[in-house]
């Protein structure tokens, strides 16, 4: 949605003209959709009297990500977005990482989250005291930290990375720092997707785990990972592929680099969100194409690119519960009430800020 309404009405008929394929009067009536509407038109109000940007995850639910005015993206590009913003306030429709990367690229800026508890499966499965002890374990190996962490996990790292640029980060890292090894973390299934890509070693340590044999890490290209991952991609199985095979013969599948290695494995393409849209707009007008991702992810492609509605495999029983809890009504009521603030503690935020800016930065 780039047009400026003048009216909620307005904003319900372009709803009702470019979202209906995408969200039916099943899903949402159109008496709830003109509630939309005029929660929209605040929302998009509020924004400009505000001097405010909204960055849109790709994973946000379809109304929210079509119709409220702002930049929409994954990781990677609503971090530049962030860091490139003039605005006075910048509201981060993601996750609570996602918020807190925003503030350390840009921290002058008043940094805003509508859902207070919207966290992330990854970004809790680790904290700055076990990174504390990796880098006692493997001292001479540098530390890629997969952007789906906190600050403080951060501030500990050598850089960042995102599911869109990872294999280039590691490329950097292990040049840059003129290691055959490094420590990758938290995502153990990424880490091993990646090692596999590379041919080196993986092991995985955790809270709970750790490993009984002796790693030449040194002379044995490999990766060490951290026990943690993603509630939401760990749910597809290879089962799910081969259904898919079969009932949609020909069809090609797109799995996020946070499926298990198995998964990813069998699949016939895998990259972050951006890589997928850009996939589909490349194959989508002659093949059937299945996202193996957060279900939001296929409908909002659809938003944008309805031309390939017969050719997207809707796929609707895997979502985020954090992503989810974005609505219109906490996004309205974070720009009315300049509410819940992000902040990161000047010291940590420092430290964070050069792995970050590397991550921006490496392409």
């Amino acid at each position: 949605m780039k047009k400026i309404y003048s009216s909620p009405e307005e904003i319900y008929e372009d709803l009702q003209q470019s979202i209906r394929h995408v969200v039916p009067k099943s899903v949402v009536p159109d008496f709830e959709l003109k509630q939309k509407s005029e929660l929209l038109f605040e929302i998009n109000n509020l924004a400009k009297e505000k001097n405010a940007i909204i960055l849109k995850h790709n994973y946000m639910e379809p109304i929210l990500y079509y119709g409220v005015h702002g930049y929409k993206g994954d990781s990677l590009e609503l971090s530049r977005k962030a860091a490139e913003a003039k605005s006075d306030i910048i509201v981060f429709c993601g996750v609570q990482f996602m918020a807190e990367t925003a503030k350390i690229v840009n921290p002058t800026k008043k940094v805003l989250i509508p859902a207070l508890k919207a966290g992330c499966s990854l970004a809790d499965g680790i904290n700055s005291e076990d990174v504390v002890k990796l880098k006692k374990r493997f001292p001479k190996l540098p530390i890629v930290t997969y952007v789906n962490t906190s600050a403080a996990i951060k501030a500990e790292s050598d850089v960042c990375c995102t599911s869109g640029n990872a294999l280039k980060v590691v490329d950097w890292a292990l040049k840059t720092f003129k290691t055959k090894s490094l420590i990758f973390i938290p995502d153990t299934y990424m880490a091993q997707n990646i090692a596999k890509e590379k041919k080196m070693n993986v092991c995985v340590f955790g809270r709970n785990i750790g490993s009984t044999n002796k790693i030449d890490y040194i002379n044995d290209p490999t990766i060490i990972s951290w026990d943690a991952r993603c509630y939401v991609h760990e749910k597809y199985t290879t089962s799910h592929i081969t259904a898919i095979r079969k009932d949609y013969p020909g069809s090609m599948i797109l799995a996020h680099p946070e499926c298990t290695p198995s998964v990813v494995g069998k699949s016939d393409f895998s990259g972050s969100t951006s890589a997928m849209i850009q996939y589909v707009e490349k194959y989508g007008d002659n093949k059937k194409i299945a996202l193996l991702t957060e279900c939001s992810m296929t409908d909002n492609i659809l938003t944008s690119l309805p031309q390939y509605t017969d050719n997207l495999i809707r796929m609707c029983n895997i979502h985020c519960r954090y992503m989810h809890m974005i609505t219109l009504e906490q996004l309205r009521d974070s720009l009315l009430y300049e509410r819940y603030e992000v902040e990161v503690p000047e010291e940590i935020r420092k430290k964070a800020e050069l792995a970050v800016k590397r991550m921006i930065t490496i392409n």
